[in-house]
C-alpha cells in the first residue's frame, strides 16, 4: 500500500459545501479510463470532497489527482471486517497518510444478519478494527445495504441491533446510512435517521423508485425519496452523492444531483 499523503481540501467560494461529497464508485468507468481527468471533472463541478473505494482509494495516482485539485477524501470505503491486525494496521496507516479519518466497511453478506448473535459478532469485529484504527488517528464506520433492514430481530431491524450493540461496546464506531437502500429494505429513512441520532456521520444520497434494480436509480430530486427531509434528519452528516448504476449517464446524474442540493439550499 502506498503512503503518499493527500492534504486536506480547502473550500473556495465557488465550490460545493464541504458537507457534500461524491462516492467515486458512481463514476468508476470514467476513473478506470482516466483518473486525473475524472477528478478534474468533479473539481469543475465544485466538489471539495470525494469518497474513494477499493484499491484505487490507496493509489498514488488518485492521491496526486486529488492533491492537484485540493480535494479531500474524509471518508473511504474498504472491506475490513474480520481482517487480522496486520492487514488493519496497513489499511489504517495508508488511510491516515492520505488525510482520511473515517474508513467505512461497505458490505457484509446477508447471512451475517439473521440472528442477534450474528449481528453482535459483526459489532465485535468492528470494535476490534476500531481499536487498531485508533492507533493511527482513524475511526471506522459501517455502511448498510437493504438486507440489514429487511432482517428484523425481535421487532428491531438488524441494522438498529448493530447500532445498539455498538453504542454499548464501541461507541467510537460510526454509521454511514445509505438512505436509498434503507427504503429498498422497507424502512422509512427519515424515521431511521431520527432513531439513530449522532451515530450517523455520513449519508449516501441517491434517488429513484426505491427498487432493488440499481438501473432504476436517478439524479437527486427526480425520484421518490424525500431528500430534503432526509438531510434534515441528520443535518451534521456528510452528504455523499451516489448512484450504484442508472439507465442514464451517471456523471450527468451526479452533476444534476449536486445542482438539486444547491437549489434546495443543501449544498
Amino acid at each position: 500500500m502506498s503512503t503518499t499523503p493527500t492534504p486536506a481540501g480547502q473550500t473556495a467560494d465557488s465550490r460545493a459545501s464541504s458537507q457534500v461529497s461524491v462516492q467515486l464508485y458512481t463514476v468508476r468507468e470514467a476513473l478506470a479510463d482516466d483518473v486525473a481527468g475524472t477528478v478534474a471533472r468533479l473539481a469543475a463541478l465544485g466538489f471539495a470532497s470525494v469518497e474513494p473505494f477499493g484499491p484505487l482509494a490507496l493509489s498514488d495516482e488518485l492521491a496526486s489527482a486529488l492533491a492537484e485539485h485540493d480535494i479531500a477524501a474524509p471518508t473511504m470505503h474498504q472491506r475490513f471486517v474480520g481482517s487480522d491486525d496486520d492487514a488493519l494496521d496497513a489499511l489504517f496507516a495508508a488511510a491516515a497518510a492520505r488525510g482520511t479519518r473515517t474508513v467505512i466497511d461497505p458490505f457484509t453478506p446477508p447471512d451475517r444478519w439473521g440472528t442477534r448473535e450474528d449481528v453482535e459478532a459483526v459489532a465485535a469485529e468492528l470494535a476490534a478494527a476500531a481499536a487498531v484504527a485508533a492507533r493511527h488517528g482513524v475511526r471506522v464506520g459501517y455502511h448498510n445495504h437493504a438486507h440489514e433492514l429487511q432482517s428484523v430481530l425481535d421487532a428491531t431491524t438488524a441494522f438498529e441491533v448493530l447500532a445498539q450493540r455498538l453504542a454499548e461496546v464501541a461507541p467510537e464506531v460510526v454509521l454511514e446510512v445509505d438512505t436509498y437502500w434503507v427504503a429498498v429494505g422497507g424502512q422509512d429513512p427519515v424515521a431511521l435517521l431520527q432513531r439513530l441520532g449522532d451515530q450517523v456521520v455520513a449519508l449516501h444520497l441517491k434517488d429513484g423508485p426505491a427498487t432493488a434494480d440499481v438501473l432504476d436509480q436517478v439524479a437527486l430530486g427526480r425520484g421518490s425519496l424525500p431528500v430534503a427531509e432526509i438531510v434534515a434528519a441528520a443535518p451534521s452528516a456528510l452528504r455523499v452523492i451516489e448512484l450504484d448504476d442508472s439507465r442514464g449517464d451517471r456523471f450527468t446524474a451526479v452533476a444534476d444531483g449536486l445542482a438539486h442540493l444547491r437549489a434546495e439550499g443543501l449544498a
